[in-house]
């Protein structure tokens, strides 16, 4: 008979030693960017900027492109220069199919078995979160939900978004880890006095060009069933 082989034990400390809060990341983070889901995001966004000013996608798209590098989030630079309402642009580009993704029970359980509180911090909406969570089945595992609304719409990377949820949800951030899919997002996190997490996706970027991250996986779940804390 085989034996199957148990899993190395990783284990993970903050800079205070203890984890008492872990931040998680929504789109691509919890689920994997397989499911192209938050394709169907970037798609509606297009089409969005399309409608509201009259111009092709192929146009809008790159509008859409250049808000996102210079504000940060697309919608930042729609509401600075066309004035959008953010409620409106939300609704609308989170309008996606969700069955794409389906439950992970794993995921629950890994969830479940950490350590302290866990928060989602994530540049979409509440009810965008809300609705993926309950898809995957982990809608129970996370405390609360800390939007781009709760944020004042400074997204991540913005160091306003992060003493933003550390102030909402009143945690230590030297006690706190934060996992997330896009790196940079990592940095401010890590300024703060948070210990971080990179999901990684594309396996031609690596760890080590970038000092603001603690720990990296290519498979979240695989990486939380080896966690332990002190």
């Amino acid at each position: 008979m085989n034996s199957v082989p148990l899993k190395t034990p990783l284990l993970v400390q903050t800079r205070q030693g203890i984890v008492e809060t872990w931040l998680f990341d929504l789109d691509n983070t919890l689920y994997s960017p397989t499911s192209k889901l938050f394709d169907q995001i970037d798609t509606l966004m297009g089409q969005y900027i399309s409608d509201l000013l009259g111009v092709g996608l192929l146009d809008a798209r790159k509008l859409q492109k250049l808000y996102y590098k210079e504000h940060g989030t697309t919608l930042n630079g729609l509401m600075r220069h066309h004035g959008v309402d953010p409620d409106d642009y939300l609704e609308y580009v989170h309008n996606i199919d969700l069955s794409v993704i389906g439950l992970m029970p794993s995921l629950a359980a890994a969830l479940a078995a950490l350590p302290g509180r866990k928060i989602i911090f994530t540049n979409g909406s509440v009810a965008h979160a809300e609705r993926v969570l309950a898809r995957l089945g982990v809608q129970d595992c996370f405390e609360g939900i800390h939007d781009i609304k709760a944020s004042g719409y400074k997204p991540k990377p913005n160091l306003e978004a992060y003493h933003s949820v550390i102030s909402r949800f009143s945690f230590e951030p030297t006690s706190a880890i934060m996992v997330e899919d896009i790196a940079i997002n990592l940095k401010a996190a890590a300024e703060v006095g948070m210990t971080t997490v990179w999901v990684r996706h594309d396996h031609s970027l690596k760890q080590e060009t970038r000092p603001y991250i603690d720990y990296v996986t290519d498979n979240l779940v695989a990486w939380l069933q080896r966690v332990e804390t002190i």
